[in-house]
């Protein structure tokens, strides 16, 4: 079977590619490398340098290859940029997702697996969130990832292309080979940004405030390792292909930790200081946000195998220690 990835150069879409060829799907990379890097990718994959909002490329893409299904994992992902840049989030999350519908429905794609956000959810009501609680974007990241997935369900209406939308809550960790991981530029994510720190490409981490309503004052987050991530795509590609019923999950383990844990975990794995300094409270960051995960563990099987917090720690330290520069462009 072939696979269309879109977004395959970038920190998750990356793990699935090399996910994807270990369980012998045919894969083919679309890719603009705004924020990705082709060195991710096994050489021998077959990769494509384009843009979603480039129909006539896509065009030909699909004109050359007969897709059984796509997984995307375009668009970009920075919450404080898109709110001093909605233009371009609009641009490259919600009319590039179009764009690749329509080639979908042009050339008879029937399923497609996206890359969705606990961020549709907002500041959440109730803790852990599910599924079903109310989609209250605070941001344009947010409120683009919303609009994709209403998006998916009216192709599902109207054309029957069927959907899963996988709601991420917080991705990390690398590949226990060390050889590719989480490289950003600039870098907005904690675990990268204390690992940075570690190695003296910082001087010191700022945690946003310490006086939240938690355990220590600061905010909890879900994390999920990036593996176990791109496990779950090849789960839900696979059940919508034997299947063809579209549906929502979530993607997390459940369990949430601090920044002060993360801070600690990592001076513990490093033996380093990692100086903090205390700042103000970022607007719309939930105290806490933690996924609740009986309706993708019931309906889907699935259970996360390597989100455990030490896991996820040894495998992005791993990947920074070695790589300090990334793919060797940041």
């Amino acid at each position: 079977m072939k696979i269309l990835v879109t977004g395959g150069a970038g920190y998750v879409g990356s793990h699935a590619v090399r996910e994807l060829l270990k369980n012998g799907y045919e894969v083919v990379v679309y890719d603009n490398l705004s924020r990705g890097f082709q060195e991710s990718l096994p050489k021998d994959v077959k990769f494509i340098n384009g843009d979603l909002n480039n129909p006539e490329l896509l065009e030909h893409v699909f004109n050359s290859n007969k897709f059984d299904a796509v997984i995307d994992f375009s668009g970009h992902l920075e919450v404080e940029e898109s709110m001093r840049n909605p233009e371009k989030f609009y641009l490259n999350n919600v009319i590039s997702l179009l764009n690749l519908l329509k080639a979908m429905h042009n050339h008879n794609v029937k399923t497609i697996v996206y890359s969705s956000s606990a961020s549709v959810y907002g500041q959440p009501k109730e803790i852990p969130v599910s599924e079903t609680h109310v989609n209250d974007t605070n941001n344009v990241y947010g409120e683009t990832k919303a609009i994709a997935e209403r998006m998916l369900k009216f192709f599902d209406n109207i054309y029957g292309i069927k959907s899963v939308s996988l709601r991420y809550f917080n991705a990390a960790g690398a590949d226990s080979s060390g050889e590719i991981g989480e490289a950003h530029n600039p870098e907005t994510h904690l675990i990268p940004i204390v690992f940075n720190t570690a190695l003296g490409k910082r001087q010191h981490i700022s945690i946003y405030g310490t006086d939240y309503q938690t355990k220590d004052g600061t905010t909890i987050r879900d994390y999920i390792h990036v593996k176990d991530l791109s496990q779950v795509h090849i789960l839900a590609m696979e059940r919508l292909l034997s299947e063809g019923k579209s549906n929502v999950f979530n993607v997390g383990t459940g369990k949430g930790y601090s920044v002060k844990e993360i801070v600690e975990t990592a001076r513990k794995i490093t033996g380093n200081e990692i100086p903090t300094i205390i700042g103000s409270r970022r607007f719309g960051d939930p105290a806490e946000l933690v996924a609740h995960v009986g309706k993708i563990k019931k309906e889907l099987g699935w259970e996360p195998r390597y989100s455990d917090l030490k896991t996820i720690m040894e495998t992005s330290w791993k990947w920074h220690k070695n790589h300090p520069a990334g793919y060797g462009k940041i």
